[in-house]
């Protein structure tokens, strides 16, 4: 039986939610999301929760209960408070600068490099060597970070590249003589 599913999701003040057979809406002050429910999944949205449960006893029913939940939740969220991952560069000559509706990425290659912002993601450099990447939808977000990571990962022997602030890289002794 699922633990996380069992709980109700509270909706907090200020986010509409409405259910439009399996489509589930979400509008708050960061903006508006949208899911498509699972057909093994009833959900009930009354007096400021909602509640999830599975229509069947199959596995795949228990299996997506907790699922679902978790993505009801993460979009509830995601709309009131948002989501954020902070990335930290490291190495000399490395740097970012947003430009517009670019993030312009300076990391030891011969050329900068040209990211665009998506229209739901919202990217903010305060230091050259800090990246904050912010927005409502949790998996837009973690992609857009992973993508940007994914320039230049962090290397074991010195430490240079893009890595996520809360990460540790774990460093490797070089060759000996």
């Amino acid at each position: 039986m699922s633990r996380v599913g069992k709980n109700p999701v509270v909706v907090p003040q200020g986010v509409q939610v409405a259910l439009a057979g399996q489509i589930l809406t979400a509008k708050g002050k960061l903006g508006s999301l949208e899911t498509f429910l699972s057909p093994e999944i009833e959900t009930v949205v009354e007096s400021g929760r909602i509640t999830v449960t599975p229509r069947f006893e199959t596995k795949r029913a228990r299996m997506q209960w907790g699922t679902t939940r978790a993505l009801v939740a993460n979009m509830i969220q995601g709309v009131s408070t948002g989501y954020q991952v902070n990335l930290e560069i490291n190495g000399v000559g490395y740097r970012a600068a947003v430009q517009g509706k670019t993030l312009v990425l300076q990391l030891g290659f011969s050329h900068e490099i040209q990211f665009p912002i998506p229209d739901d993601i919202k990217i903010v450099c305060e230091r050259p060597t800090a990246i904050q990447v912010s927005g409502a939808n949790k998996q837009r977000v973690g992609q857009v970070a992973a993508v940007i990571r994914g320039y230049r990962r962090p290397e074991p022997y010195k430490g240079k590249g893009i890595k996520y602030a809360t990460e540790t890289v774990r460093r490797k002794e070089g060759k000996k003589k």
